[in-house]
C-alpha cells in the first residue's frame, strides 16, 4: 500500500463506525417516535435518544484520557442536531384558513351535527331554465378543501339553471376542525344529513365525487338519510365499506401516473419533522392523532406538491402533458390526518350491502376510461343498489372527469342535466348490473 494512502484508511476507519453509531441514534428515535407516539412533539423520543447515546458514549470512553474521551460523543451531538429538527414546527401550530375565494362569498353553517362548514352557493343563471331542486355537491379527499377546478364546473351548472350549493366537510378547507377521533365516514353521513335540513329547501339532488361518492353511497344505505334525497349521481366512488375497500383488482385505462412531469412547488416533504410524520402516519406507525404534529400544524404545512403523482393518477395518460392546475396555492387545502382517519373508518366498517339492496333513490353512476379506481369499488355500488337507473361510462377521461380539457366539462355537465330531468342519457347505459364480469374484463 503507497505511504500516502495510510491516513486515508485510518480515517475512513474511524469515519465509518461514526457514521454507524450515527445512523444507529437516528433509528433508535425514529423506533422512540413510533412508540411514543410522538409524544410531546417529539421530544420525549429525542431526549430519550440523547441520554441513551450519551450514556453509551460514556462507557465507551471511560478507560481514554482528555480530550480523547469526548470523541464518541461527537456521534451524538450530530444525530440530536439531525433528530431535533423533527421537533421543531416550520409552519404555524394554529389552523390558517385560505383566504376568501374572489368569485363566490363563504358562508360558515354551524349544523346540528356539531360540525361548522363551509358553503358556497350558485344560483340560477337569471336567463333560461331554472331547475327547482336545489343541487348540492360533495367534493371529495375525503377532508380537502374544494378546488377552484371544481368551482369553475359549479358555476357551469348554475348557468345551466341549477341552484347549486357545495359545501367542504368538516376539517376541510374553510370548515373549522374536528376532534381526531371524531372524524368517521358515519359523522361525514350524519352531516349530508344536517346539511340538507340546514337548506330547508326540501329533498335535494346531490352529485358525490370520489371519497363524496363513497358517503353518497352510505346515505343511500340509510333510509333516513336517503329520504332527504331526490336524486343522486355517484360519481368515481371510492369503496363503500370496509370490504369492498379490502378488495383488490384492476384500475382504468392507463392513466397520466409516471408520465406527467413532476409537479413543481413548496413540498412539506422536503422537511424532516413532516417527512417523518407524514410518512410514518402512512405506514401505520404513527396514529392519526399523533403527538408529533397537531392536525391543525399538519393542514398548513401540507402542500399541492405533496400529493405528488396522485393528481397526475386523475387523467388519462394522453393528458400527462397538459395536466391543469386544479387549484391555487392559497385556496389548497388537505388535512393528510383527518383523511387518513376517516379512510380507516371505512376500512373497518361492516358491509353496507344489504342496507343498499334496499335503496329506492334514483341514482346514476359516472364511471371515468382512465379510473384510478378499483374497478370493483365502482361496480359493487352498481351490483348492490337497485336503484341506479342508468351507468354513464365516460370515455377520454380520468378520475377528474369535470377538468376543463377540451370539452370535457359541458360531456360531464350533459350527462348531469340528462339524468336529473330523466332525460335520455346522451351515452349508452353501459355497463349495466349483467354486464359487471364483462367490464371487468375488457377495461382493465
Amino acid at each position: 500500500m503507497p505511504t500516502s494512502a495510510i491516513p486515508l484508511v485510518r480515517f475512513t476507519g474511524r469515519l465509518l463506525p461514526a457514521l454507524a453509531a450515527v445512523a444507529t441514534l437516528v433509528v433508535v428515535f425514529l423506533a422512540l417516535i413510533a412508540l411514543t407516539d410522538g409524544a410531546g412533539s417529539g421530544l420525549a423520543a429525542w431526549l430519550t435518544t440523547l441520554g441513551v447515546g450519551a450514556v453509551l458514549a460514556g462507557w465507551r470512553g471511560r478507560r481514554r484520557g482528555w480530550p480523547a474521551r469526548l470523541v464518541p460523543f461527537l456521534p451524538v451531538v450530530v444525530a440530536a442536531a439531525l433528530t431535533a429538527a423533527v421537533c421543531i414546527p416550520t409552519v404555524p401550530t394554529a389552523r390558517r384558513y385560505p383566504p376568501a375565494l374572489p368569485f363566490v362569498t363563504t358562508q360558515h353553517w354551524s349544523l346540528t351535527t356539531g360540525s361548522r362548514v363551509a358553503v358556497y352557493h350558485y344560483p340560477p343563471a337569471n336567463s333560461g331554465t331554472r331547475l327547482p331542486i336545489p343541487f348540492v355537491y360533495l367534493n371529495g379527499g375525503p377532508v380537502r378543501g374544494i378546488s377552484v377546478l371544481d368551482h369553475r364546473f359549479l358555476q357551469l351548472l348554475a348557468r345551466q339553471g341549477y341552484d347549486v350549493y357545495a359545501y367542504e366537510q368538516a376539517g376541510g378547507g374553510r370548515s373549522d376542525l374536528l376532534p381526531m377521533g371524531r372524524y368517521t365516514i358515519s359523522r361525514s353521513v350524519r352531516d349530508l344529513a344536517a346539511f340538507v335540513d340546514r337548506l330547508n329547501k326540501g329533498k335535494v339532488d346531490i352529485l358525490g365525487f370520489s371519497s363524496g361518492g363513497a358517503v353518497l353511497a352510505r346515505a343511500l344505505a340509510d333510509p333516513s338519510v336517503a329520504a332527504r334525497l331526490h336524486r343522486a349521481i355517484i360519481a368515481e366512488p371510492g369503496p363503500m365499506d370496509g370490504p369492498t375497500a379490502h378488495i383488490t383488482g384492476h384500475k382504468g385505462r392507463k392513466s397520466a401516473r409516471g408520465l406527467a412531469p413532476a409537479m413543481t412547488g413548496p413540498r412539506s416533504t422536503h422537511v424532516p419533522r413532516y417527512a417523518v410524520a407524514f410518512g410514518l402516519m402512512r405506514l401505520g406507525l404513527l396514529t392519526p392523532d399523533t403527538k408529533l404534529i397537531g392536525q391543525a400544524e399538519g393542514d398548513n404545512a401540507f402542500t399541492a406538491a405533496d400529493l405528488g403523482s396522485d393528481t397526475a393518477s386523475a387523467y388519462c395518460a394522453r393528458d400527462a402533458h397538459r395536466i391543469p392546475a386544479e387549484d391555487t396555492a392559497q385556496n389548497f387545502s388537505f388535512s393528510p390526518a383527518a383523511s387518513l382517519r376517516i379512510q380507516r373508518t371505512v376500512k373497518d366498517s361492516p358491509s353496507i350491502a344489504s342496507q343498499l339492496r334496499q335503496s329506492r333513490t334514483p341514482a346514476m353512476l359516472m364511471i371515468a376510461e382512465c379510473s384510478s379506481q378499483v374497478r370493483q369499488w365502482e361496480t359493487t355500488v352498481l351490483a348492490h343498489d337497485p336503484a341506479i337507473q342508468r351507468t354513464q361510462y365516460m370515455p377520454g377521461v380520468g378520475h377528474h372527469m369535470w377538468n376543463g380539457l377540451d370539452d370535457n366539462n359541458d360531456r360531464a355537465a350533459a350527462v348531469i342535466t340528462a339524468f336529473l330531468q330523466d332525460k335520455p342519457a346522451p351515452l349508452p347505459n353501459y355497463p349495466t348490473r349483467d354486464e359487471i364480469p364483462t367490464f371487468l374484463r375488457d377495461h382493465k
